[in-house]
């Protein structure tokens, strides 16, 4: 018995040397950090004269611009339920958070390089600096604004009374695009697909619009309550439309319009029922559903009798389906394109006399409720919203 413990104790012994070998002795090299999406704006003093970096702080003087910004899901980005439970995973890696809370302020801790080059083994340290009130911000006013110690406008201005700088440039699409068109392979399991930018480039509107046109309507208004008015925009980011939780508002901007076809009143129990329905995306410069490729929009288009019974229903699907274990990869993308147009028909015979409705009714997804129910999202968390409802009643006879 004394032996066999002996022999025991010997392999937890070499088994405990070996780990300690492999663990203080492995080589380390510091990788530095490359790609443009691996850190977050670099740490931001608040301006002279203002008392904080936060959203609520500039809405003082700014009543419009932060109401309007309470509306966007930029101010969400970071409480989100579904980044949140992505987050969690053990395949999310650090950079995920630098569009989420994009200012160093914003995190908790800096990382200023890779052991061996592994993005699962950041070289982290405390951020002295760490704001955590700024990080339930999200994407907020100093993410765009605050940059050494100024407020950048597009503009500028005299009468503030904090530092501004007049920095057009710094305000364009390519602050956008920096997040909107994050597209890489981070693991083979982990894919970081968002092309919105470069479906803009490639569409008709290049050149003549850009993300700030559409998204940020402009309007004339004083900046601050008493100012003369000026050029100005709307700061709710107008997106998808579906809040991040319902509880709260957001805005929408719809791509697509839908044009419904004509439908005879009455029709004879010998005719067909032959109804298209057409969507296209008139209004978008860039493909629709875009951005998150979980995204999606079921157009259904059903036959009812007067007591609701359905005779036939159909349902059609715009979006990406993708395979994401074992190895990410798209299956299929149906996405539209600026300007494209899809019709859908429903074809059927009614030979039964009584009053019909054909029922078209258009959502907009923003993940199914399979990943939803995986994520453990709750009840709280909109999946998905109405665009298009429409009924139109005909007769049999």
């Amino acid at each position: 018995m004394g032996k066999k413990v002996l022999i025991l104790v010997s392999v937890l012994v070499f088994a405990a040397a070996v780990i300690y070998a492999v663990f203080f002795y492995e080589k380390r090299e510091i990788t530095p950090l490359t790609n443009s999406w691996d850190t977050p704006i670099p740490h931001q003093e608040v301006p002279q004269n203002l008392v904080s970096l936060k959203a609520e702080d500039c809405g003082v003087c700014h009543k419009e611009h932060y109401e309007e910004w309470k509306l966007a899901t930029h101010a969400h980005a970071w409480t989100d339920l579904q980044f949140q439970a992505e987050l969690k995973k053990e395949s999310s890696p650090f950079m995920c958070i630098n569009c989420h809370i994009p200012l160093q302020n914003q995190q908790e801790f800096i990382v200023t390089g890779l052991i061996n080059g592994d993005i699962y083994r950041p070289v982290k340290e405390k951020n002295p600096h760490f704001d955590p009130i700024l990080r339930e911000e999200g994407i907020t006013c100093a993410s765009c604004h605050v940059r050494n110690g100024e407020i950048i406008g597009a503009n500028g201005s005299e009468l503030a009374p904090h530092p501004v700088k007049k920095a057009p440039a710094m305000l364009d699409e390519s602050l956008c695009i920096g997040c909107h068109n994050a597209n890489a392979v981070i693991t083979p399991t982990l894919a970081c697909t968002f092309e919105t930018g470069d479906e803009w480039k490639a569409g008709p509107y290049f050149g003549e619009k850009n993300c700030i046109s559409c998204h940020m309507q402009e309007v004339e208004r004083p900046l601050v309550e008493g100012y003369p008015a000026r050029k100005s925009h709307r700061h709710w980011f107008t997106g998808s439309g579906i809040p991040k939780f319902d509880t709260v508002q957001t805005t929408i901007q719809n791509g697509l319009e839908f044009y419904p076809g004509k439908l005879a009143k009455t029709l004879s129990a010998k005719d067909s029922l032959n109804f298209e329905f057409m969507v296209k995306n008139e209004n978008a410069g860039h493909r629709v559903p875009s951005g998150d490729p979980e995204r999606f929009i079921l157009t259904e288009i059903s036959v009812v009798n007067s007591k609701g019974a359905v005779f036939v229903k159909d349902t059609f699907r715009i979006g990406e389906e993708w395979e994401w274990y074992p190895e990410a990869k798209k299956i299929s993308d149906n996405n539209m394109y600026p300007g494209e147009e899809r019709t859908y028909a429903l074809n059927t015979k009614l030979t039964q006399p009584g009053d019909y409705r054909v029922k078209i009714k258009v959502t907009k997804h923003r993940l199914n409720a399979e990943n939803a129910a995986y994520n453990k999202l709750g009840d709280n968390y909109p999946l998905f919203i109405t665009i298009y409802d429409k009924e139109i009643p005909f007769v049999v006879k």
